[in-house]
């Protein structure tokens, strides 16, 4: 009979001889890693707060690859959240091939996937929030959940969002903010905002004609004898960044001013601690700390960004709970004579191998994606290589995107958005009807085909770079660099507005781009009403049927320099 140590030195030196860190390797990493350890954590004073963000819409365990690159400029340049890699790990004082460095960073990826399996799982993160509760008890314990919650997979495009909504419901969250909900349209929002039983909040969006509040503000709870306000922010930039015409009658925006309104008003009210539950993103929410007087924590969403621990940004406390349902963010507060006077944190990651999934919400699970379970079990091909999304300038799932663009529509040039969300696959995995919505699924999907000047070309390609780098991160709109097929770039993100795209190159020829000449551009997800064409789910499924294997290569065709 083996020791577990003997087991696992076993597998160390299995690794060592093959290179592969193969399944008995992930056996003993599996073994390293309990239900208890995940939930260890220094309990400390009467309230905690619990913060789920950007799920979009992954009800089972997915794999995520972080991003390679995530850079900041001007005063956040270099700082959390925009570390990667190695730098991240020196940051936090992370060991390299330790559990925590997979769950944050792209490093070894592919074999750290294998080693520790796929995080997430909503049945999970109920499973962690329920034994929370147990614990501190359910008097002292918020259970926030931070929007872009019902977008992004196959079953919720289909049920419009009805799905996530009976899950979410289950884990009973006790306020939420939007964003991608937005694009289900106004009178779908309204009804499934009924069905919720606990508040959507929205301090920050009012209609058109009379700038009259639109949701409520502000969510008052008692918990561990202490008076919690919780103050909703909704996406400020939800008209622009996605279509207005599915909520033609409200106005968004970030609205520091109303923010301060409704903290001021929260402590009149006798709220001994108020909450920001914030969809602006990270750096957006590092400046409203310092513009807002008396937040004393924002749980901050949109950007995707996770880090071990909470920052401090002067009196407040700001945590980012990552995405697709990786992490579970954890906040204790003490409280003295209404004041917080001290505070613990921490990120768990929701390694789905090691956490017993809750039967109720794994049922229910089971339930919503019966009808569609075989559909989105459907095998469309293989991929050979490492298929994500996730990075400033680069995905290969969005290269795969721009090729199938480019040949499926007869175009020059493609251009796929920088959506943030969006699954990963490891090489040699099929990809699934499920897989390839979890980067397609909206409501907005036509593939237009149009001709645009070398000019007009370079002039999007400006505006999205000032949305994603312009100093001030009030005037960031979310996302990532457009993703482009058949031309290739030279970007320098800490230039000024028009200067920093150049050497913009026509790959099929080597030629520069030339501003007075027509190119042939496909792409997806416009704004605009009127758009026509063939889904991009539809596009993406015929292209991969028929290619059967997948493998995109490096690209080498955008180049980054001054960072």
């Amino acid at each position: 009979m083996h020791s577990r140590r003997d087991f696992l030195q076993l597998a160390a030196v299995t690794a060592a001889i093959t290179g592969f860190s193969g399944n008995l390797t992930r056996l003993a990493a599996q073994q390293k890693l309990s239900q208890a350890d995940l939930l260890k954590f220094d309990s400390k004073g009467q309230v905690t707060l619990l913060h789920l963000t950007d799920i979009h819409a992954q009800l089972k365990p997915i794999y995520f690859r972080p991003p390679s690159e995530n850079f900041g400029v001007g005063a956040y340049e270099g700082i959390p959240p925009h570390l990667v890699g190695e730098e991240f790990l020196k940051h936090f004082n992370i060991p390299a091939g330790s559990p925590l460095a997979y769950a944050h960073t792209m490093v070894d990826y592919v074999n750290m996937a294998k080693t520790y399996g796929r995080l997430g799982g909503l049945d999970r993160i109920a499973t962690l929030v329920k034994a929370i509760r147990a614990d501190r008890g359910e008097d002292k314990v918020l259970f926030l959940d931070g929007g872009d919650t019902w977008q992004g997979s196959y079953t919720s495009l289909k049920t419009n969002g009805q799905d996530m909504v009976d899950c979410m419901k289950l884990l009973k969250p006790e306020a939420m903010v939007g964003h991608w909900e937005f694009t289900f349209g106004a009178d779908r929002v309204k009804e499934l905002i009924a069905q919720m039983g606990y508040p959507f909040l929205g301090g920050n969006i009012v209609d058109n004609s009379f700038e009259e509040p639109v949701f409520e503000s502000t969510s008052m709870v008692e918990k561990g004898g202490v008076k919690v306000a919780v103050i909703g922010q909704a996406f400020p930039y939800t008209p622009i960044a996605n279509p207005r015409w599915m909520i033609p009658e409200w106005s968004f925006g970030i609205r520091p001013e109303r923010v301060q309104e409704h903290v001021d008003k929260a402590r009149e009210d006798g709220a001994e601690v108020v909450v920001l539950l914030s969809h602006d993103g990270f750096d957006v929410d590092q400046k409203l700390a310092t513009v807002v007087n008396g937040i004393d924590v924002i749980l901050t969403g949109h950007t995707h960004d996770s880090i071990p621990k909470a920052i401090e940004v002067g009196k407040t406390i700001l945590l980012s709970s990552g995405s697709h349902g990786k992490f579970l963010g954890r906040i204790d507060l003490e409280v003295k004579d209404g004041k917080v006077v001290g505070y613990n944190s921490g990120m768990i990651p929701v390694f789905s191998d090691a956490i017993e999934p809750d039967k109720e919400v794994a049922a229910k699970i089971d339930e919503v994606r019966g009808p569609y379970e075989k559909e989105c079990n459907r095998v469309l091909g293989k991929t050979e290589g490492l298929l994500y999304r996730r990075g400033n300038f680069n995905g290969t799932w969005d290269d795969l995107i721009c090729q199938a663009l480019i040949e499926e529509r007869d175009a020059e040039i493609s251009l796929s958005p920088g959506f943030r969300w969006g699954t990963t696959l490891l090489p040699g995995q099929d990809i699934t009807m499920d897989d390839m919505y979890t980067q397609t699924s909206m409501t907005y999907p036509k593939v237009y085909r149009s001709e645009f000047t070398g000019a007009q070309i370079h002039e999007i390609m400006e505006d999205v770079c000032d949305n994603l780098f312009h100093k001030d991160p009030f005037f960031q709109q979310g996302g990532d660099m457009v993703r482009v097929g058949g031309m290739g770039y030279t970007c320098a993100p800490k230039e000024d507005k028009g200067k920093r795209i150049t050497e913009m190159t026509f790959l099929k020829t080597g030629e520069k781009i030339d501003p007075a000449k027509k190119y042939v551009v496909a792409g997806w997800a416009s704004v605009n009403e009127n758009t026509e064409g063939p889904a991009i789910y539809d596009l993406m499924e015929k292209y991969i049927t028929e290619k059967k294997v997948v493998n995109m290569p490096k690209n080498e065709a955008v180049k980054v320099v001054g960072m």
